[in-house]
């Protein structure tokens, strides 16, 4: 019987998150609330553990601290080995690669020498701002049975294509690529799941890296050059899947959560998996006035919550009004302060009589309780 292949995982874990405004300004994008109680780098630690893939590497670069401080060595996932495991990749100086990447395949690029020395024969390349449940030990069968150089993860999105990579397909291969296009042509994207070949990708990105002097992000020049060279088969993703790198999406992700048609956490068959810390339950107030919301542990409510999600050691004070909105962890919001249609981020605190997001679009609120000035 053929021994199954070994897999490294790569999780690149060390963009900026820009297009969060201030959810990221103190906190790597990874590590931002979703659910509640959950950290969006918690998705794809999940699905490894459930997917039993025990090799995982996490790639770091802005706001380490944050994520170290989260990840607790792997523990929640059962990474946490003598052999194998969670291993952390912080950016390095003194040797091949060191320095700062400018995108994800340059990151990729600097721990070439690190997969080398592994030697895996396949490296499954992950982000961690996604919501989805994947077994990507289908995704490793869909590489091996059609002999591909290159097996990317697509989904059917209904939303804004031209923030993703756009794929044209026929019969489980992939015919066209094209990154972030203005006018795409399909509605079919890259979920930014994406299996190679370890040769492949470590040859590739050599070549790439020698012919252009410089890598960028994957969309850039990896997978173009080898939708153009080599074989890139598709594994179509038809669940629920969502990219929350933008304050629209991770406001949508949350409405979806709470009308039932988001990822299902609690899933007893894939439960996500956290590091977050215990808390005592919620406290509700006799004159709270709460409706199709969820509340976490810890929260203080005391005031009217309506369809939102309130995060943990969140107060919403009597006389406060919180509607269509995600409350991030330890916020404050004062009496007479009415936030809708709103992230409000970690810490902040929103003063009495402040009314936000009143004109229905997706207003992030800072930690000085005001319309992050980033949104303009």
């Amino acid at each position: 019987m053929t021994a199954p292949p070994s897999v490294l995982a790569v999780i690149l874990a060390g963009g900026t998150g820009g297009r969060l405004g201030a959810l990221t300004d103190r906190k790597a994008k990874p590590v931002v609330p979703v659910g509640g109680t959950y950290r969006l780098i918690d998705i794809p630690l999940s699905n490894l553990h459930h997917s039993h893939i025990p090799d995982v590497w996490v790639v770091e670069q802005y706001q380490p601290k944050s994520i170290n401080d989260h990840l607790a060595n792997g523990r929640p996932w059962d990474l946490d080995r003598t052999n194998g495991g969670l291993r952390v990749l912080p950016p390095f100086q003194g040797e091949h690669g060191e320095g700062f990447a400018e995108g994800n395949a340059d990151g990729l690029y600097r721990q070439a020498e690190f997969i080398r020395e592994f030697a895996p024969d396949l490296v499954l390349v992950l982000s961690a701002d996604h919501l989805y449940r994947l077994d990507y030990r289908d995704v490793v069968s869909t590489h091996q049975r059609t002999g591909a150089a290159l097996t990317m993860v697509t989904t059917r999105f209904d939303g804004d294509a031209s923030q993703h990579g756009v794929v044209e397909a026929k019969d489980g291969l992939v015919t066209g690529f094209e990154y972030k296009p203005e006018k795409p042509r399909t509605d079919l994207v890259a979920a930014e799941i994406f299996l190679y070949s370890a040769d492949v990708l470590l040859d590739t990105l050599s070549e790439l890296k020698e012919r252009d002097g410089q890598l960028e992000d994957y969309g850039d020049q990896l997978i173009p050059h080898l939708v153009e060279n080599a074989k890139v088969a598709e594994h179509r993703l038809e669940s629920y899947w969502l990219d929350l790198g933008t304050p629209q999406n991770y406001h949508r992700a949350h409405m979806d959560l709470l009308a039932g048609e988001g990822l299902d956490f609690d899933n007893p068959e894939w439960p996500i998996l956290s590091a977050s810390p215990r808390r005592l339950g919620a406290y509700i107030g006799d004159g709270a006035d709460i409706a199709s919301s969820l509340i976490s542990p810890g929260a203080r409510v005391e005031g009217t919550v309506r369809h939102s999600v309130i995060g943990p050691d969140a107060i919403v004070e009597a006389g406060a009004v919180v509607v269509d909105s995600v409350v991030l962890d330890r916020v404050r919001i004062r009496s007479g302060a009415e936030i809708r249609t709103a992230i409000v981020d970690s810490e902040a605190e929103v003063p009495a009589g402040r009314k936000l997001g009143e004109d229905g679009e997706v207003t992030v609120v800072n930690g000085d309780g005001r319309k992050d000035p980033q949104q303009g």
